[in-house]
């Protein structure tokens, strides 16, 4: 009975820590494009993108990444280590990384010290997806997916991101 509770908890975590990713990488893109704007506009947006990501990456990232890792381990202690749990245990640490690498994109951001442009953000903010889409796949067909399946889901999926957002600012010129 406790497993439910701690299943029903994780994927709310999960929600809520994806929800806090995906619009902070979004964020970040905003952010980047304000260098193309005239002063004073320039300047008040990013104070105001920069108070966004702050509140974002430590008010609803963070507790989502904690609320996520709680009750996945205390899942963990059900299910054991079975192979599929040991790969969506790797992709959630290569997710908390890239968490890390968010705060620390942030902080970059607000010192007007990050090198990469819009468009690069762009392609970093769809990691995420790539992220979501492998661990459901695995969660939902557990041992029954070949590696070589899902390593073709990610691969098609990667593709198709990164030329809709080629297409994308192609468009914008």
């Amino acid at each position: 009975m406790y497993f439910l509770y701690f299943k029903a908890f994780h994927i709310i975590g999960v929600v809520i820590w994806f929800s806090g990713l995906f619009y902070l990488g979004r964020l970040f893109v905003y952010h980047k494009e304000t260098e193309e704007l005239q002063e004073p506009e320039n300047e008040t947006l990013k104070k105001q993108y920069s108070k966004m990501e702050k509140r974002l990456y430590y008010g609803i990232a963070w507790p989502g990444l904690c609320i996520t890792i709680a009750f996945g381990l205390g899942m963990l202690i059900e299910w054991g280590f079975p192979n599929w749990i040991q790969l969506k245990f790797a992709l959630a640490i290569l997710l908390v990384v890239y968490h890390f690498l968010c705060g620390h994109i942030r902080k970059k951001l607000c010192k007007k010290d990050f090198f990469l442009n819009s468009k690069h953000l762009r392609i970093f903010n769809e990691i995420p997806t790539i992220f979501l889409v492998s661990i459901v796949f695995l969660v939902v067909f557990k041992d029954t997916l070949s590696l070589t399946v899902l390593l073709s889901v990610i691969i098609t999926l990667s593709v198709i991101i990164f030329f809709s957002i080629h297409l994308l600012s192609l468009r914008k010129k």
